[in-house]
């Protein structure tokens, strides 16, 4: 059974598609009873997230005790789903006393295996794979010829997209190039672990090679000191789900009054708008973009956690249909690891909050404004993609191309776009 989650303002929907062999009485009540239950749940969250917008304690308890006795220890993805909304808008409350908040912090405090979960997403699901597909097959072509490649990786640090990269670069008719690859992480042991597997490959391919990690936020880089071009070099920027953190301001005066940014009229925001301004200065041959097709940069809290619903539930369906069901350790790891990005986006504010996506169409924008300017995204590109989405075997995967950035979504939800950027300056 997948469903398809339908939300406004001011009207909740839970549209399920049903099998043609689902004939049992049995059977059709059950569906009709789980469909019921998600309209219960979805009003239940979304009555919960205003009380909790507007400081109704009282109210959002009651929400939050109604909420739990719903199964969530099922496989429905729906129910599933609303734990970790419910979870986060929990913890918003609890943030209300800093001191109980920090002492349940600690007292829960478990080390959680981000890059085992990111890897098990990119196998399990298509997304990722996909995006690092573009990735390379643009690039690649973009440095055809070039005999010193010099590409800045800004967070991804995953050596299932660079390796791939790698292979394909050493096939080069002239041999393969000088290659110069700077990653940019706060997390020095991923560092470690991807320039010892990436030195060893460049060793095997006999490939020229220089890996430089910097450890650092990406909010606190500063491009003088890492970014060196040299004569000669072609540079590329990779950013995989990156460059949304840039948007993280202080909100909370915002918030304060009641203040809500429009999303039709994207706002400037400095620290985002100079760091673009800063990579188009470096003429970067190529600049590669994926983020979230969504929008989570709303100030109120009630418009974000609709807009998360929407999004969400396609992505939890998703990862219910990968798994077949089946509550295995790799997919409770995996619906933590999106688990935590709704708690971001939900409970927290100000620099806190650095889950802030965008639509393309605003990146877009943001990018025009600093004279980047659209790179084709090469033809037999989408050949490729589609090709790779199929072989994971589900029908629920949509790709499509969308003013020149290629999306990839589960059934008509869009879940992320890649798209191509050069500066010339």
């Amino acid at each position: 059974m997948s469903s398809q989650l339908s939300l406004s303002k001011s009207n909740v929907s839970l549209s399920l598609s049903l099998s043609p062999t689902t004939n049992s009485n049995g059977a059709i009540c059950d569906v009709l009873k789980s469909e019921n239950n998600g309209i219960r749940l979805i009003k239940l969250l979304l009555t919960c997230a205003s009380h909790v917008s507007s400081g109704d304690l009282h109210q959002a308890d009651v929400c939050l005790r109604q909420i739990s006795q719903f199964n969530s220890a099922s496989n429905d993805s729906m129910h599933r789903l609303a734990t970790w909304f419910a979870s986060a808008l929990a913890v918003r409350l609890v943030k209300r006393w800093p001191g109980v908040y920090k002492a349940l912090n600690c007292s829960s405090l478990m080390k959680f295996d981000l890059d085992r979960a990111r890897s098990i997403f990119t196998k399990a699901l298509p997304y990722l794979g996909f995006a690092y597909a573009v990735i390379n097959r643009t690039l690649v072509q973009a440095m055809l010829g070039e005999r010193v490649v010099h590409v800045v990786d800004l967070g991804s640090s995953d050596q299932q997209l660079w390796v791939p990269f790698m292979r394909i670069l050493a096939t080069s008719p002239d041999g393969p190039p000088h290659l110069r690859v700077t990653c940019v992480s706060s997390n020095k042991t991923a560092l470690d672990k991807l320039g010892a597997c990436l030195k060893k490959e460049a060793e095997q391919l006999d490939m020229p090679f220089q890996f430089n990690p910097v450890t650092v936020h990406l909010r606190d880089l500063n491009f003088n000191s890492i970014v060196k071009v040299r004569s000669g070099e072609a540079l590329a920027f990779i950013s995989v789900l990156n460059l949304h953190v840039l948007l993280a301001e202080d909100d909370r005066i915002d918030a304060q009054f009641g203040l809500n940014k429009d999303s039709k009229n994207i706002n400037h925001c400095k620290h985002a708008d100079e760091f673009l301004a800063k990579l188009c200065s470096l003429s970067p041959k190529l600049v590669m973009l994926v983020e979230q097709e969504s929008n989570h940069n709303l100030q109120k809290l009630v418009d974000r956690f609709v807009e998360g619903l929407r999004y969400y539930s396609a992505m939890f369906d998703s990862i219910n249909v990968a798994f077949k069901g089946d509550l295995c350790e790799e997919r409770l790891l995996v619906e933590e690891m999106i688990g935590k990005e709704i708690e971001n986006i939900v409970a927290c504010d100000g620099l806190e909050r650095e889950e802030r996506h965008e639509k393309f169409a605003n990146w877009m924008v943001r990018l025009g404004r600093v004279k980047f300017r659209p790179v084709r995204l090469w033809g037999d590109t989408m050949d490729d993609a589609i090709r790779f989405v199929e072989s994971y075997g589900e029908d629920g995967y949509k790709i499509s191309s969308q003013r020149g950035s290629l999306m990839i979504g589960w059934h008509d939800r869009p879940i992320y776009s890649v798209s191509g950027w050069t500066c010339f300056n």
